[in-house]
């Protein structure tokens, strides 16, 4: 897990555990607790989604790069091979 995702998770987790204490603790009726908390949990619901689709497009743009990235390296180190062939066959004709 990432230091970004871990730090994501403890935000959401914080967030949580925050509103959860936030909501006991406030004087209200047990129906407004309840509406309270079924909202929250939605709002956490959201950004919960929200970090998810942060995190999972920062994965794939990852991706992406490092394929690019191998595909360069390997192309690069095909033609050093591909130089070193040539170098080879013309040492061994002179």
């Amino acid at each position: 897990m990432s230091k970004g995702s871990k730090f994501a998770l403890g935000a959401v987790i914080g967030a949580v555990t925050g509103i959860v204490a936030g909501v006991l603790t406030a004087p209200k009726s047990g129906k407004e607790t309840r509406e309270d908390i079924k909202r929250k949990a939605s709002e956490v619901k959201d950004q919960a989604i929200e970090t998810a689709d942060d995190i999972r497009t920062g994965a794939e743009d990852t991706a992406r790069n490092l394929e690019r990235k191998a595909r360069d390296v390997r192309e690069a180190a095909e033609k050093k091979a591909r130089e070193f062939q040539n170098e080879v066959k013309k040492a061994n004709r002179d």
